[in-house]
């Protein structure tokens, strides 16, 4: 990854600064290494796992780390795609002030309505072409609005009118998965071009569509896309746990930093969440084994 990347990650990632990890453009390149080092190392405490592996998905910048996994692409080259991805986002980040808004919703909240206002409001303001959308679809009543941050405040500020119980503004410098990283397709589409993609050798699912990627140039295709649209998440949970009633649930593992995506699939499925398990690369060994 330092040959690729061109500064040493293993030492930004143990000792940090946390304000330079916290970049995007060093955080996708952090969370995809970690992710693969994760699997690493459930290969070696239990191979078995790995070899009866039947599907992967990654969030966001993890759906790299997953069609590696699943041999579609070389480690060297998806890293360095993703280094381009990284950049051009941060790039695109900086052109715009904007955000990502974490909402928990009841049952009635209409989030689309609550972002057709906030970008009436950014219009009010002298705003051209305001964007605020929906840009993760996470588990039932949960989702992420991003856009041009005078959106996100507005949200805030009337969280009860749209009958939103808890917002959080997140740690981000940038709208992701919305049409204010439009600029950042470019660099990504031209680096894919030139990677060469295999069919995965397990099903992997897309952000995209919440769909299992069918063939290279489908691959190549919708990792583009990905950067302008809203990740499916809740949606995928739902493809990848459909299952016949009384049929049982598949052991998951979460690879890689954090066990957030344990906590979204407890939302959404809670018997399949029973067989969740994470493995983190950092954490020692005795305790990984309790």
């Amino acid at each position: 990854a330092e040959k690729v990347l061109g500064y040493d990650l293993l030492s930004l990632c143990l000792e940090g600064p946390r304000a330079e990890l916290d970049r995007t453009q060093r955080c996708q390149p952090a969370v995809f290494v970690a992710s693969l080092a994760a699997v690493e190392k459930l290969n070696h405490q239990r191979p078995k796992v790995v070899e009866s592996c039947v599907a992967a998905a990654g969030y966001s910048v993890g759906e790299f780390a997953a069609l590696v996994f699943a041999g579609a692409l070389g480690f060297a080259e998806a890293l360095y795609a993703v280094k381009v991805r990284a950049e051009a986002m941060q790039k695109a980040s900086e052109a715009v002030p904007s955000g990502m808004l974490s909402v928990i919703g009841r049952r009635e909240a209409n989030y689309k309505f609550a972002c057709l206002e906030a970008r009436r409001h950014c219009e009010s303001l002298g705003i051209e072409n305001p964007v605020c959308e929906i840009s993760n679809y996470l588990f039932p009543d949960s989702r992420v609005i991003a856009g041009h941050l005078q959106a996100l405040e507005f949200l805030q500020e009337n969280a009860r009118k749209y009958y939103f119980t808890r917002t959080k503004m997140l740690p981000v410098s940038g709208a992701f998965h919305t049409r204010l990283m439009e600029s950042a397709v470019e660099p990504l589409a031209e680096v894919l071009k030139s990677i060469e993609i295999q069919k995965p050798l397990v099903c992997v699912y897309s952000n995209v569509d919440g769909k299992k990627y069918m063939h290279s140039k489908h691959i190549q295709k919708l990792l583009v896309k990905q950067v302008v649209s809203p990740v499916l998440w809740e949606q995928t949970m739902h493809s990848v746990y459909e299952r016949k009633q009384g049929t049982e649930f598949p052991y998951t593992y979460e690879v890689g930093p954090g066990n957030q995506l344990g906590a979204v699939l407890k939302k959404c499925n809670l018997k399949a969440w029973k067989q969740y398990n994470h493995v983190d690369a950092l954490e020692d060994e005795e305790t990984a084994d309790t």
